[in-house]
Formats: C-alpha cells, structure tokens, sequence
C-alpha cells in the first residue's frame, strides 16, 4: 500500500485520528476522481483505517483482507523522482518550476504547492537483485519514507534482550522473532511481544526527533481502536502523565531556509513493550518515524520569487517514516 506519495499522505487525516498530534501531515485536500469541493476524509481513503477495518474483517471472516504492506512512491509525471524538499520539481512538466508551482495543474485546483515532495519505497532483501526484492515485497518487509533515507529496523518476538538491541544482527533479530510484514501468534501465558526498533538518520539529512508506534486493536465488543505511543526519543525530554513529549524545537530560519541539526539524535532504538496488551485481543503494530523540522519545497519556492512565505501549504514540516506493520494473532 502506498502510504505517501506526490498527492499527499495516506496514512491518516486529523478528523479521523484526533488524538494524534502528527496526523496532520501533508494532507491533500482534493478529491480528483468526483471534483468535490471541499474534500471530507474517510476511513476508506487512508491507511491506518484499512488496518482496523482489516481487524475487524479477520474476526468476523477469519482472514485478514487487508494485512498488507507499506510503501512510498513519487507519482511524478516528469520521469524524475525528485522526492527532496529542496530539488522538488512538481507532479508535471507544467507546475516545475517555482513560477509555475502557482498555477492549476489537475482537476479541482490542485497545483505545485499543494503537492508534497514525497515518497520513496525502501526493501529489506537480501542482496541488490529483482528476485531477492520482490521476495521482500511478497513477505511485506518493506517501508515507506517521505523522501529521506531514514532506515528503520522493526522486530517483534518474545525473546529480545538489550543485548540484541546494542547489536541489532540480522541473523539473531530474524531467529527470535519476525520482521515488519510478520504476523505473531501468541497465547494467554505468553505476555506482552518484545519490539525491537532501530531508526537512523538519512546521512545527508535531518536528525531525528522521535520513533513512535501505532497500534490498532479491536476492544471486548469488537470496535477497532488506536492509540500512538512514543517509544524512543532524542534530547533529555520526560513524558507527560498520558505520555505525551514536549516538540522537540525548531531550528529552521526562514529568511534561508535552511536548518541547524545541532537538536535531535542520529539514531534511536529502544526494545518496547505495549503497556495496554492484551493477548485475546487482534492487533497491529507499526513504527513511525520523526526527523527534526525543516523547511517544506513551497518555502524554497517562494524565497526564490522574493516572497517571504508562501501562500498556500506549510513553511516547515518534519518529514517521516512508516514499517510495515506486525500483527499480533490470539492463538
């Protein structure tokens, strides 16, 4: 499933996740297929729906329609996979310049700056071939970045040690557990799975803010729940009493546009446990990862035409990574 690409982000919407304070990411407000104006989210059209919707279909039909894997994709019609904020070079020959960005370029008034300059689709596999990748693929080892190589490590299993943590081996992550795509089966006796997660910063890129993971579980009368937990995070900030973290600053200036990376982490890891588990109960689990702020493409744009702001999308956003989900399955 694509969760990222020019037209916006998929993963979910504010008015459907409001208790998530990073939903409202790159939103596309446009809905090209009916020309509706203004457009309304459903559950249908994002990501993290799909997955509880996924849930509730798996208790009622006994499989899961939906346990699909998470990726990035451009959606450039230029032939060029221009996914960095500061070389964004629009969805078509016509909005590709900064001058052009302001003008309509598809159905319903969409233009360059209402685009985001995303996504890319990153492979676990084993070795640089189409074999090995598309193995990957089918096994859901996969994930989805919103333009920096961020690489991400996602583990879940009942016998990861801190001592696995400080080394993250492939070869021990895969043999006590199973990779993002898996599915673990547990029983009443077991307890909580163990995540392993290891999150590293794009080498040419932003520093790191936080690595959260979003579950999805269905309650004792079947209802599709969520909740985003924040798992590891950079600097010496303290969870709140509901767990929730302070932002982590901003050190983008304006005037250039350009940032300082002298805040957040180059990399973060941290084995988790869910605090809420509970074994009868069907779940998803998938990380998502933070960089600091920097400056979006419309910002560059309008700079570059003597603008101070620009008129239309955000000055800064932090862009991000999305695993593959883990589903946990009651025995």
């Amino acid at each position: 499933m694509e969760v990222t690409q020019i037209k916006g982000d998929s993963e979910t919407h504010p008015l459907l996740a409001p208790n998530d304070e990073f939903a409202d990411f790159e939103p596309y407000p446009f809905y090209i297929q009916q020309d509706v104006q203004p457009y309304v989210p459903e559950t249908g059209d994002y990501v993290r729906p799909a997955l509880k919707t996924g849930l509730q279909l798996g208790a009622a039909l006994g499989v899961n329609p939906f346990q699909f894997g998470l990726i990035g994709s451009t959606d450039a019609h230029t032939g060029l996979s221009t996914a960095d904020e500061s070389n964004f070079a629009g969805k078509m020959a016509t909005d590709s310049t900064p001058e052009t960005k302001i003008n309509p370029v598809i159905a319903g008034g969409s233009r360059g700056w209402t685009m985001s300059a995303s996504g890319m689709a990153a492979v676990w596999a084993e070795e640089n071939t189409r074999e090995a990748i598309l193995s990957a693929m089918h096994r859901r080892e996969t994930y989805a970045t919103t333009g920096p190589r961020i690489r991400v490590r996602f583990f879940g299993g009942w016998g990861y040690t801190e001592a696995d943590l400080q080394v993250v081996d492939a070869a021990v992550a895969y043999d006590k557990g199973v990779p993002m795509g898996g599915t673990l089966v547990g029983g009443a006796g077991d307890g909580p799975p163990v995540f392993l997660i290891a999150a590293h910063k794009d080498a040419l890129g932003a520093n790191l803010d936080r690595v959260q993971v979003v579950k999805g579980w269905l309650d004792a009368n079947g209802a599709a729940q969520e909740k985003v937990f924040n798992a590891a995070w950079s600097g010496e900030r303290q969870p709140t009493t509901d767990g929730g973290l302070r932002p982590v600053g901003n050190t983008v200036d304006l005037m250039t546009a350009r940032y300082r990376n002298d805040i957040g982490a180059a990399e973060l890891s941290t084995l988790w446990q869910d605090p809420e588990f509970n074994p009868k109960r069907p779940a998803f689990y998938y990380v998502r990862a933070l960089e600091i702020p920097t400056p979006r493409h419309s910002h560059f744009d309008a700079l570059a035409m003597g603008m101070a702001a620009p008129n239309y999308g955000a000055t800064v956003i932090q862009e991000r990574a999305y695993t593959s989900p883990i589903w946990y399955q009651p025995d």
